[in-house]
């Protein structure tokens, strides 16, 4: 049998979710995100921030959400400051530059952006006297869990939005895994803290048992934005789908609950790989884990029908490979999964 360790997204929807689309499937809405489901769902994500006045907006995905708020915050003339290893920066086929904006890379550390490196940029930017020749650094975008499974502590995300605060720029943080992030623990940041700490974050529902959709929250609402989002293809007709969606994952903590399953049988998998002497150089706490295989025993799993993804080669024998779990990830998988690594041996 396959056992796709792939991604966070290799089954349908949690069972809850097709549950609450099929209850209400035959009761008319009206459309384009302004029927009653999208306003239950918007008044428990502000109650869930603690931010009653925060806006709230639903979007198919990932990529499609970074794009619309990232062009819709920025001037024609800024850019974005992103980790290297940032989603926009790798992953999203130059979707920001396509909307006219420059991804300023800075190195990462562990996946993830450093306060004083980025201060370091801005104190740069604006002391060098042709300045005005250049790209303005017009937001910083920070992804928790980074694309690394790694987490900003409350401490490191406080400095970040000081530094974004003392410049007059947005802190903008990609949530397509954030349920993993406040689920794992670890982790000593809560949805409050990330509401008050950033200006725009979305709660990921496509990686995180949903079928598809991301909530945007933004902190301050932006005029005019349903046209930025309209004229990017953002809006959904039937954006109840999406609201009841987040309906059914922020009821009874179930979003907490799929994340917290998630990351249990990631980090099983993890000390399992560790006791039989396979190393994990990057401390992910989350779902993702990279372990560095010899290529003769990736081969091996692959052969077996396990799916996994490559993330970089270490050297002519050797790639750090990634695994990721999900709501529907079985631990008989996992353990299955480490009886037959054990017989790669």
């Amino acid at each position: 049998s396959m056992i796709s360790f792939e991604n966070d997204y290799p089954t349908g929807a949690h069972p809850r979710i097709l549950e609450a689309l099929a209850a209400t499937n035959f009761e008319p809405a009206s459309g384009y995100g302004t029927d009653r489901f999208c306003a239950s769902a918007t008044e428990r994500i502000r109650a869930a921030c603690d931010d009653p006045a925060a806006d709230v907006f639903f979007l198919v995905g990932g990529t499609q959400t970074n794009a619309v708020v990232i062009s819709s915050l920025l001037a024609g003339y800024e850019g974005v400051i992103a980790a290297d290893t940032g989603h926009i920066a790798v992953h999203e086929a130059g979707a920001i530059e396509a909307t006219g904006h420059k991804v300023i890379a800075l190195p990462e550390h562990d996946g993830k952006l450093r306060a004083a490196e980025v201060a370091a940029y801005l104190d740069t930017f604006y002391a060098n006297e042709t300045h005005e020749h250049m790209v303005f650094p017009g937001m910083v975008f920070i992804a928790h869990p980074s694309e690394l499974g790694t987490l900003y502590s409350l401490a490191e995300l406080e400095e970040l939005s000081a530094v974004c605060r003392r410049f007059h720029i947005p802190l903008y943080l990609d949530g397509a895994r954030l349920s993993y992030g406040l689920a794992a623990p670890e982790s000593d940041v809560t949805l409050p803290d990330i509401a008050r700490l950033t200006d725009a974050f979305y709660i990921g529902g496509t990686k995180n048992g949903a079928l598809f959709g991301e909530a945007l929250v933004l902190k301050q609402p932006l005029e005019r934005f349903r046209w930025h989002m309209k004229q990017r293809g953002a809006i959904l007709a039937k954006g109840r789908t999406m609201a009841l969606q987040f309906q059914a994952l922020l009821e009874d903590g179930l979003y907490f609950e799929i994340a917290r399953h998630a990351n249990d049988m990631a980090i099983r998998l993890r000390d399992g790989m560790s006791a039989l002497g396979y190393e994990f150089p990057i401390p992910s706490p989350s779902n993702q884990q990279f372990p560095v295989l010899p290529n003769t025993v990736a081969r091996r799993l692959e052969e077996m029908g396990y799916q996994f993804e490559e993330e970089r080669v270490i050297d002519e024998n050797h790639t750090c490979v990634r695994f990721v779990t999900s709501w529907a990830t079985p631990q008989s998988a996992v353990d299955e999964f480490l009886r037959d690594l054990a017989a790669c041996k």
